[in-house]
């Protein structure tokens, strides 16, 4: 395939190159971590813009707000409208955002810009499709999991990178150093991205019509965004209370945290072998281990007393089950959806990706008011019984 070829059709097994595998996947990494800049830095930003802590969930919670949003209105695009362009011109919707919550110094002007930045950050669920696009039926799961292996690491990296860069600068100089990322980043992919021209020919409101009918006569879309529901709701409220656990019961400065939020690295070896799995039709089992992983993960930060290392070791092991469940069963996802059917993918991905990304937003909000009501043990009660839920649905299949 040449440079800047224009895709209509399905593609030849030749058709995704491991070059271009690894820019997409590089991209979606980039991209994917303007989400969850501002995950470990809620207390110093909270501080700094004079947010109670009752309030400080707001600071995750509206970027993921933008990010459902664009979901559902942004995403869908991209079954009519050229994909490269369309990328490119959410990413720089984003390094705008980025720069505004760079400059902000008041709350209202920073959440502004946090919706923002979650509404560029869907560039994201644009690329994984156009992935799934280029590749053949029979490797599939693989593409779609080794380029959800950047976008793992995107997630699990940027909380210690923002911490990082905090405690050796401020947290301003995170959202600045992004912006010139995603600019850079833009141009490139502009030049060495295939275009793509859908073959859908309908009017924006018609797409955006046919969602609701794409729900009603797709139960696997349904079953599979509920399951991720009750994993990522989890995963957020977990990532979000963590922080603030580490810094209440362990005393940990900035840096303590940005090291403990390595753990979750180890979660995005979960996604390329999810992508075999499902390529060799063991969805299912793989589905129910994700979701015991979560489970188990919440279970075990209860071993050993309040700030002891054996309860900090716990919560480690907890990170690491988390992500593991939630990175893996995200791949399966995508793999059971994209087989639905070419012409509505980003649909199919905007619903599928609206629906659990609303239970993030609801998980990471709530779970930052649960620990100011009652600490570690009513946030993590909560966050036990949403993979709890998945299991029971899961029962029912």
């Amino acid at each position: 395939m040449t440079m800047n070829a224009t895709i209509e059709t399905a593609p030849e097994p030749d058709a995704v190159s491991q070059r271009l595998t690894f820019v997409l996947a590089a991209a979606c990494g980039m991209v994917a971590a303007n989400i969850y800049y501002a995950q470990p830095l809620i207390a110093p930003i909270s501080a700094a813009l004079g947010l109670s802590h009752a309030a400080a969930g707001l600071i995750v919670t509206m970027t993921q707000i933008g990010y459902g949003t664009g979901l559902l209105f942004i995403v869908p695009l991209g079954d009519l409208v050229e994909n490269r362009t369309l990328i490119c011109s959410v990413i720089t919707l984003g390094a705008v955002a980025l720069l505004a919550a760079a400059f902000a110094t008041h709350a209202l002007p920073f959440l502004i810009a946090a919706l923002f930045i979650g509404l560029g950050s869907v560039a994201v669920q644009i690329i994984i499709p156009y992935a799934a696009h280029l590749a053949p039926e029979a490797i599939r799961g693989r593409v779609v999991g080794n380029v959800s292996t950047g976008l793992m690491l995107g997630i699990m990296l940027a909380r210690p990178v923002s911490s990082f860069v905090t405690a050796a600068s401020s947290w301003h100089a995170v959202f600045f150093a992004s912006a010139a990322l995603m600019i850079v980043l833009a141009a490139v992919l502009w030049m060495v991205l295939p275009t793509r021209k859908p073959v859908a020919r309908m009017h924006y409101g018609t797409l955006l019509l046919s969602m609701p009918h794409l729900v009603r006569t797709m139960p696997l879309l349904r079953r599979r965004a509920l399951y991720q529901a009750s994993l990522f709701g989890c995963f957020t409220l977990f990532w979000t209370v963590a922080p603030l656990q580490l810094a209440s019961e362990f005393g940990f400065s900035q840096r303590g945290i940005a090291l403990f939020a390595l753990a979750g690295v180890a979660g995005v070896f979960a996604a390329p072998i999810a992508g075999r799995l499902a390529d060799r039709g063991h969805s299912r089992i793989a589905t129910l281990i994700a979701m015991l992983l979560a489970a188990a993960g919440f279970l075990v930060t209860y071993i050993g007393a309040a700030g002891s290392m054996l309860n900090l070791a716990c919560l480690v092991v907890a990170a690491i089950a988390i992500d593991i469940g939630v990175q893996g069963n995200v791949v399966l996802g995508f793999r059971a959806i994209f087989a639905l059917g070419h012409e509505h993918r980003s649909r199919l991905n905007g619903l599928y990706m609206a629906t659990f990304f609303a239970a993030g937003a609801a998980g990471s909000a709530v779970g930052a008011w649960a620990f100011a009501q009652g600490g570690w043990a009513l946030a993590s009660g909560i966050g036990l019984a949403l993979p709890v839920a998945g299991l029971l649905y899961a029962a029912t299949e």
